[in-house]
């Protein structure tokens, strides 16, 4: 395998240790993935697994059909999820899907995060939808996924949790932070009248400022 894949699959580890010490998961669950730039491929971590005890070569590579090119495990029992979001998002190179707590109350309640965070609404796009419920691990999820995930760059998963999808690993990890955040700031703010939620006109305004005028250029 190629420096890239190896990149790949050691960007994928180190998230995965993040999201675990962070408790953005318990255990096995979530899984993380990434395309290969420049290849129709993707690294993704593998099913059932103890983040702690991943190893590169644990990392499966596999086509955009899901045919496994390298590794020595069997990928994430979501790989159908993730193929089609990469199908139906060139502009997606990194995938994390998380079961943590705030998020995952929005997901059993079955309640989008509002667009009241300026955070959220930067990096997201807006608010985070909810799917439709599909059994996990189905191709029916993936496409009631990409669905939902419509110009947003993050999705509630009914009765599941969050789908976090950016440009790159990084961004990716910040979105799945941010949304947990958002989620745990609207549950706190039901408790005093509930939150207000920003325009569609400044919801575009913020976006287009984060995607083209925020930071160091």
């Amino acid at each position: 395998m190629s420096l890239k894949h190896q990149i790949a699959r050691k960007e994928i580890i180190d998230a995965c240790l993040t999201i675990l010490e962070s408790e953005l998961v318990i255990g096995t669950w979530g899984n993380i993935s990434v395309r290969i730039k420049g290849e129709a491929l993707a690294a993704i971590t593998p099913t059932g697994v103890e983040y702690k005890k991943l190893i590169p070569e644990n990392i499966p590579i596999v086509d955009m059909e899901g045919n496994i090119i390298d590794g020595n495990m069997k990928p994430s029992s979501e790989l159908p999820l993730h193929l089609e979001i990469y199908k139906n998002r060139p502009d997606v190179n990194a995938i994390v899907h998380t079961h943590s707590v705030h998020c995952t109350a929005m997901a059993i309640a079955r309640k989008p995060i509002p667009a009241s965070c300026e955070d959220l609404v930067q990096i997201v796009g807006g608010n985070v939808r909810v799917s439709e419920y599909k059994l996990p691990g189905s191709k029916d999820l993936g496409e009631v996924v990409v669905t939902a995930l419509k110009d947003r760059q993050a999705v509630i998963m009914a009765n599941h949790g969050l789908l976090a999808a950016g440009v790159d690993l990084k961004e990716t990890m910040k979105i799945a932070f941010i949304c947990e955040k958002s989620a745990q700031a609207t549950l706190l703010a039901a408790n005093i009248g509930g939150t207000v939620e920003l325009s569609d006109e400044d919801c575009n305004i913020m976006r287009d400022y984060y995607l083209n005028k925020y930071g160091q250029r």
